[in-house]
């Protein structure tokens, strides 16, 4: 018999107690996930390189042993604005802090961590053999871009546990919400030099751009030594890009700030409507590098910029209202 793509059921649970399995069900923790892929054995070869008579492959031992994923869900809101997101799970599990019961207006809000980082339990049903990671964390990126859908794309490492042969959960999926398209409609551009206060974004300039993207740069690693094996983050550094409409002056100004290393805050926000509106602001946003670009024959600048820290733990904060 055949086993099918489509037939993948992903689960996902932060853990009580690091690397202890979580026990995710289809019920209340299953993801709704796209561009899926695992690896469920990377493994460390240890080689042992004898001198032989002969050509050919030396002996070698099994190492190490550890499991990788990759999927992207829809960057969407809950449906109400008091109510934590689908995948507020899995920022948690990267290296995030949720903040709920924020009111005037309501909304939840994550930033990153560095203390008290959460790890996950993911369960990958591959049509019928079970694959589950164990003290998993995350690494996080975002596209939204104009003319498709916003997407969180999330890569875990986790410890490698021996597969099972048994039916896959159910997934109840209610949770999460389809998301908006990335057009004039539904977003309020790129601002920058904005500040954030209590929900809402207030000052700066608004750019017309082709939307952007975030990479969160964890830096998650498997930690294999003689006593224990855990899954690890030691580092962030979020970088971006972003192509923007521009007068000569806003370029030449843009120049400037590149050259004196400048930062401005940086706003973006996606949705309309309280329960699927979604909110980015960085306080130190700092452009790194200036490029050429054009649009069916009109000029675009593009720019990579990474976000620092202010006080720490503050470089991109994201509001679901």
């Amino acid at each position: 018999m055949p086993r099918f793509i489509k037939k993948t059921v992903i689960l996902a649970k932060i853990e009580a107690v690091p690397g202890t399995d979580a026990a995710p069900t289809g019920a209340l923790n299953a993801i709704k996930a796209f561009d899926m892929s695992i690896t469920p054995l990377e493994m460390s070869s240890i080689n042992l390189p004898f001198m032989a008579s002969w050509f050919g492959a030396a002996v070698s031992l099994p190492g190490a042993a550890y499991s990788k994923c990759t999927f992207s869900v829809a960057f969407s809101g809950a449906g109400a604005a008091a109510t934590a997101p689908a995948w507020g799970a899995l920022l948690v599990g990267s290296a995030h802090a949720e903040t709920t019961g924020l009111v005037a207006p309501n909304r939840v809000e994550y930033l990153p961590a560095t203390d008290g980082l959460k790890t996950m339990t993911i369960y990958w049903h591959d049509d019928g053999l079970l694959h589950k990671m164990v003290g998993a964390m995350g690494m996080p990126k975002l596209s939204a871009k104009s003319g498709d859908v916003a997407k969180l794309t999330f890569d875990f490492i986790g410890l490698e546990s021996t597969p099972t042969a048994v039916g896959n959960a159910t997934p109840v999926l209610t949770a999460w919400k389809d998301p908006v398209a990335i057009v004039k409609a539904n977003v309020t551009d790129i601002q920058l030099a904005c500040t954030y206060a209590t929900g809402a974004l207030s000052g700066g300039t608004s750019y017309n751009t082709s939307g952007l993207t975030l990479d969160w740069g964890n830096v998650v690693e498997f930690n294999p030594l003689l006593s224990t094996e855990d899954v690890s983050m030691s580092d962030r550094k979020i970088k971006g890009t972003f192509s923007a409409a521009m007068t000569a002056a806003q370029e030449a100004a843009m120049i400037a700030a590149i050259k004196t290393g400048t930062t401005q805050g940086l706003g973006f926000v996606i949705g309309n409507t309280s329960g699927n509106k979604l909110m980015l602001h960085a306080s130190a946003m700092r452009l790194k590098t200036h490029k050429k670009e054009e649009i069916k024959g009109q000029r675009m600048v593009g720019f990579d910029f990474e976000l620092d820290p202010v006080a720490g733990n503050d470089e991109l904060r994201i509001v679901s209202l």
